[in-house]
C-alpha cells in the first residue's frame, strides 16, 4: 500500500507572532478613496413618498452607501452603491425599485 500522507509528521504550526505580514490593509479605509458606484448594472430608486423609514435598508446595505440624518434616511449614495439590490429586497413597503443603470447614463 502506499503512504498515508495524513500520518506523516507535519511541523508545528506558527502562531500568529511568527506570520509574516500579509494581506493587511495598512492604510484603511481605502474604500472612500475607490469610488465603487460605476461597477452598477442596476441602480435602486427610492420612492421617499411611500418610505416609512424603519431602515431596514440602512442596516442591511452590505456598502453602506444609505445615509441617515434625524433619524431619516436619504438618498443612496450612488459613488458607492453597486447596485446589488438588498435594499429594495428588504424594504417592507417596497418604496425601492431597481432600475437599469443605463437608464441615468447621460
Amino acid at each position: 500500500m502506499g503512504k498515508n500522507l495524513l500520518c506523516e509528521a507535519q511541523p508545528p504550526k506558527k502562531g500568529w507572532k511568527e506570520i509574516p505580514i500579509g494581506g493587511v490593509i495598512l492604510n484603511a479605509p481605502t474604500s472612500l478613496v475607490n469610488k465603487t458606484g460605476a461597477w452598477r448594472a442596476f441602480r435602486p430608486v427610492w420612492d421617499n413618498s411611500k418610505c416609512i423609514h424603519c431602515m431596514m435598508c440602512v442596516a442591511q446595505c452590505p456598502d453602506m452607501c444609505i445615509p441617515v440624518k434625524e433619524g431619516k434616511r436619504l438618498e443612496t449614495d450612488f459613488d458607492y452603491c453597486k447596485g446589488c439590490g438588498v435594499c429594495a429586497s428588504v424594504c417592507p413597503v417596497k418604496c425601492i425599485k431597481m432600475d437599469e443603470e443605463s437608464k441615468f447614463m447621460k
